[in-house]
């Protein structure tokens, strides 16, 4: 592995693009450049820049959803988690996340959205007062900035290992790119923009999808090569691979019993909604939305193309992991030169993919596709980051009370200051052979403490201002502490006679934040006095009129565009995938 991260690349290309591929990836960055033009004519105010006037529809909103959370990160980290696990990697989708997506939607959103806050932090400071909101804060802008450099790692190593180019051409190129669109129009075309990706990542991975079934035989016969290749010194057995349950090789548990907690508890409860209900980079996209209604169904729209994503990201890995000689020699434990960093790892399989089964024309359209996750995952984290830093921070602990225009000025300079700073960041993720290894952990470290104090907060009105930065700071601090345990790296931990590898640390680190969290918390309440009950009206669950929860217009609408009908057919939907794996 190379030492100096993104700055040591193969030396030569997995794929020759030609000019049909030039043009493809030409004719894409176009749009996007047009899409961040033609909304900045909208931008008059901040809340144009950071919430696009709360005016687009759920439709737009739904796919923007998906397509933020559908990054380079999630691309390659779950072909990654395809090509080393197999079939367990679906709960990624279907226990961790299309269920706290339908909660988001159907208890969450009316908080947030009829509470007018303008980023989830905003509604801590409300709730828990200042000493909550500033922890959050801080911890959010970090994540973000940090998740920000797994995406531009993730770029430098796709430009690099796909095209050839210099990588301080491309990622200068790139990042232009980017902050031009946010900078010009804010969300409005970030959001667009994320609707237009995610139909170019269909586009560029579908038929990746269906060549590669076509090779190794359909489904039958990749079942056989990963029966046939099971003993060949590889981590999982087929019976492993190609059952979602237990799940024993991604958790690291021995016992099936462990590992199916640490699944449903660790990533299917804490771990998922801890990321899919305060992550305000998915609720920014939700808050952006005309109506409560509309806010409500974002996340349950978004559902339906999620729990489909497997199918173009994790399929292709295992695919690969047969496929393709080098991810063969990987997957049996060789070390095999090449790749995007020198050594090849579970991250390359899509690009080797790739190299071995598209001709030149649909090779664009897959680079479009990936360099278009690119964007939106990068896209994302900058515009959510830009908001909490100019409000949340700026605003609030800095320079207080200034005009609107100074802090949409700050906005466009935070969110060139933070692609700059993901350059750095970007180092940390060249240190992790599956790169959600890295990602569990810093949800881990971030997000489940926050759901662990949002929860409480929301439905126990006892639950005291002192509670809520207490138990955020040391829960967070637990997280930190039990991944710290691990040997050597953060991606592998032993507690006593239980030893950990794969993705089982962050699930054991995520329930111990919740834990203490929520301990702490309630101990802490006890022994502080709380708010009135007036001040928790539109905060806490009790405290909240029905009416203020609901959208009054929404009985009349017809049964699919009402939130808890969609929101029945969904989880139904996934609960007959979870069946049939």
């Amino acid at each position: 592995m190379a030492d100096s991260g993104i700055t040591v690349l193969a030396s030569d290309t997995l794929i020759q693009a030609n000019a049909v591929d030039y043009l493809v990836i030409a004719v894409y960055f176009g749009f996007v450049i047009a899409i961040g033009f033609m909304a900045s004519r909208r931008v008059s105010d901040s809340l144009d820049f950071f919430l696009s006037g709360r005016s687009l529809p759920a439709w737009v909103t739904g796919l923007a959803f998906i397509s933020a959370n559908l990054g380079a990160v999630e691309i390659m980290g779950m072909s990654a988690n395809g090509a080393q696990y197999g079939l367990p990697a679906v709960h990624y989708f279907w226990i961790g996340a299309i269920p706290a997506m339908l909660f988001l939607g159907v208890v969450m959103m009316p908080f947030y959205y009829g509470s007018k806050v303008r980023s989830v932090p905003e509604f801590m400071l409300r709730r828990f007062g200042p000493g909550a909101h500033l922890v959050n804060s801080i911890s959010f802008a970090v994540a973000q900035l940090l998740i920000a450099g797994i995406n531009l790692y993730l770029l430098g190593s796709i430009i690099q290992a796909l095209l050839g180019w210099n990588l301080t051409l491309a990622l200068l190129v790139a990042a232009v790119i980017v902050l031009s669109y946010i900078t010009l129009g804010g969300l409005s075309a970030a959001i667009y923009n994320e609707v237009l990706q995610f139909f170019v990542i269909v586009a560029g991975l579908l038929p990746l999808t269906l060549i590669g079934l076509h090779q190794v035989g359909g489904w039958g016969g990749l079942k056989d090569k990963i029966t046939a290749n099971a003993g060949d010194g590889g981590s999982a057995t087929a019976a492993q691979q190609l059952s979602s349950w237990p799940g024993t090789d991604l958790t690291g548990f021995d016992s099936s019993i462990l590992s199916v907690i640490g699944i449903v508890f660790g990533l299917g409860f804490v771990l998922s909604f801890g990321y899919w209900t305060t992550n305000f980079v998915e609720v920014q996209r939700a808050m952006a939305t005309e109506s409560i209604s509309a806010a409500r169904k974002t996340p349950i729209i978004g559902a339906f193309p999620k729990m489909f994503v497997p199918f173009i990201t994790i399929l292709p890995g295992m695919i690969a992991a047969v496929l393709v000689a080098e991810m063969v020699k990987t997957k049996a434990g060789e070390t095999v030169a090449g790749g995007a960093s020198g050594t090849v790892k579970f991250n390359d399989s899509l690009l080797y993919l790739m190299r071995d089964l598209l001709p030149n024309g649909l090779l664009g359209i897959a680079i479009t596709g990936l360099l278009a996750a690119f964007m939106a995952g990068m896209a994302a984290n900058i515009s959510a980051f830009n908001t909490v830093f100019s409000f949340d921070l700026w605003g609030q602990y800095v320079v207080k009370d200034r005009s609107d225009g100074y802090y949409l000025k700050v906005g466009r300079i935070a969110t060139v200051g933070a692609t700059l700073v993901a350059v750095f960041t970007a180092q940390l993720a060249s240190n992790f052979s599956n790169i959600m290894d890295y990602l569990q952990t810093l949800f881990g470290f971030f997000n489940a403490p926050l759901f662990a104090t949002f929860i409480l907060g929301m439905f126990w009105k006892r639950m005291t201002s002192t509670a809520g930065w207490v138990g955020l700071s040391f829960g967070t601090i637990a997280a930190v502490f039990v991944a710290f345990l691990s040997e050597g790296t953060l991606g592998s931990l032993s507690i006593g006679a239980i030893p950990l590898s794969g993705q089982g640390a962050s699930f054991v680190a995520a329930g111990a934040a919740f834990v203490v969290d929520i301990v702490l918390s309630v101990v802490v309440s006890l022994m502080t006095a709380p708010k009135p009950a007036s001040e928790l009206v539109g905060l806490v669950y009790s405290e909240t009129p029905v009416e203020q929860r609901t959208d009054e217009h929404e009985a009349s609408y017809p049964w699919y565009r009402r939130t808890v009908p969609l929101a029945g057919l969904a989880l139904a939907m996934v609960v007959v995938l979870n069946i049939a794996f």
